[in-house]
């Protein structure tokens, strides 16, 4: 990265904050509340009328469980190696298997403890993009619009999102899948070789 390009990382940082809070599904006064920085210069932040410091990156990057690098778009550095923070949502896990780069697929590693005693219908909900599932072990509950699937091990599932849709787990385990989700529509493309060859 050369000085020259010092501004224009920096004026996405305030359009990658926004994304990520979004993403996440918090309110601004809620994420006032968590870091401690007034709601007018989170505010201000996310609309790049703020400059962004260490004062308020490094709060902000411990309150959404990524690393500050995350936060500003900082260059690669030449390792490949994602460095995953689990964060917890409505009892699941969820493991970030790709780096946030602010739109393009994710990937994640969902945990699904084994299910309460009552077999309530997982709640669904609806947003842009498309969703590929691979369940790796378990057995999970995929409320897919009208319809109710139960994936087991080695099955996949994928689906436009904005259909209603959410996730239980279906059996006395926990269950454990992994998900492509593209929030602009991309689909996941598999190529496979004809066999006989290499």
């Amino acid at each position: 990265m050369t000085d020259d390009d010092i501004p224009q990382v920096l004026s996405a940082v305030g359009p990658r904050l926004r994304a990520l809070r979004h993403e996440r599904g918090v309110t601004l006064a809620r994420l006032s509340e968590t870091t401690g920085i007034s709601l007018s210069t989170l505010s201000r932040l996310e609309a790049g009328q703020r400059k962004p410091t260490l004062e308020l990156l490094l709060p902000l990057a411990k309150a959404y469980g990524v690393q500050l690098d995350e936060l500003v778009g900082a260059p690669p550095t030449g390792d490949p190696r994602v460095h995953p923070r689990p964060f917890n949502r409505n009892g699941k896990t969820f493991i970030p298997l790709t780096r946030d780069l602010g739109g393009g697929l994710r990937a994640f590693k969902h945990i699904v403890p084994a299910k309460g005693t009552k077999d309530v219908r997982p709640e669904q909900k609806t947003h842009e993009g498309y969703e590929w599932l691979y369940v790796l072990s378990g057995r999970l509950w995929l409320a897919l619009g009208e319809h109710d699937l139960v994936l087991t091990a080695g099955e996949a599932a994928e689906f436009d999102t904005r259909v209603p849709h959410g996730f239980a787990n279906a059996g006395e385990e926990p269950v454990e899948f992994l998900s492509l989700f593209g929030p602009q529509g991309e689909r996941m493309h598999v190529r496979a070789r004809p066999g006989g060859g290499a």
